[in-house]
């Protein structure tokens, strides 16, 4: 009898494991960077960071996984606000795309290097663009407006995200050679790009109906998300043989993926969030 309530007790640990091992994985995963970079620089402030941030990640997985309705916004928020707040506007480190520019130029490897290095330039080679739907502090305030599923069809404007970053990289380098990039300066470009940036976000999300319209069409940062989230081994999967071509998952994502092909040439494949909004309408669990 021991034996047998020892073996259901392993089971249902087992089971435990394997139903949570996404967010596990993550959790696993920031620490190790967190003590690595804790021990390789001595400094404590990547301990905490990260593991802050791993922590945020994988209970707000857990919690998806569990089916709280809020377990996404959960995680934008924790690492969104933390981010934006105490790392942007309290430590007054530039986050913005032309923070990782000026540091990256200036040879400082701070936490806006390795904030790009690992959520949006190598990190996608896991996670893909899950940044964008349990991070990113543009969308999480951009997720709040009302127009939660595009209105209408896809425009073709996405070649503006390229002029954006194009823009950015020129501005540091004239503002370098100019011999005016600075920390002052890079802080100040902070906060008026934070601020451009919920304007323009709110505003196009009025007029297009669509909360994600900020990420398809002007977000620089896409442009290095994009071509590693192809690789992305985190993905959905789509079962073609399971699926019934309802259409359902199509009319919930946000980012208007092709969510019910398998193929990673898919329709803006390189555009999903992982917000896992098409499994919970899908009707016949074909996606994974």
């Amino acid at each position: 009898m021991a034996e047998k309530e020892k073996k259901n007790t392993f089971g249902l640990q087992f089971g435990m494991l394997k139903k949570y091992k996404t967010g596990i994985l993550l959790f696993v995963l920031f620490e190790a960077i967190a003590i690595s970079l804790w021990l390789t620089s001595g400094q404590l402030f990547f301990l905490l960071n990260f593991s802050y941030i791993g922590i945020c990640i994988s209970i707000g997985d857990i919690l998806m996984v569990s089916q709280w309705k809020y377990a996404r916004e959960f995680t934008q928020f924790t690492v969104g606000s933390y981010i934006l707040v105490f790392l942007g506007l309290i430590c007054r480190e530039n986050m913005q795309i032309e923070g990782f520019w000026y540091y990256l130029f200036s040879g400082v490897v701070g936490a806006g290097v390795l904030h790009y290095a690992i959520a949006k330039i190598f990190g996608p080679l896991l996670f893909g663009r899950g940044w964008c739907g349990f991070a990113c502090w543009t969308a999480m305030i951009l997720d709040l407006l009302p127009y939660r599923q595009p209105a209408h069809p896809r425009k073709n404007f996405g070649w503006i995200r390229y002029v954006v970053f194009g823009f950015s990289l020129a501005l540091v380098i004239v503002l370098m050679y100019l011999d005016k990039a600075n920390t002052t300066t890079m802080f100040y470009l902070f906060v008026i790009g934070n601020v451009i940036y919920y304007a323009v976000g709110i505003i196009l999300a009025i007029v297009l109906k669509d909360n994600r319209a900020f990420c398809k069409y002007i977000c620089p940062v896409a442009v290095f998300l994009k071509p590693m989230s192809y690789f992305s081994l985190l993905r959905i999967k789509c079962d073609e043989e399971k699926c019934i071509q309802c259409g359902k998952c199509l009319k919930v994502c946000p980012m208007e993926v092709e969510v019910n092909k398998n193929s990673r040439k898919r329709k803006n494949a390189t555009e999903c969030i992982l917000c896992q909004k098409c499994k919970k309408a899908c009707p016949v669990g074909a996606l994974k």
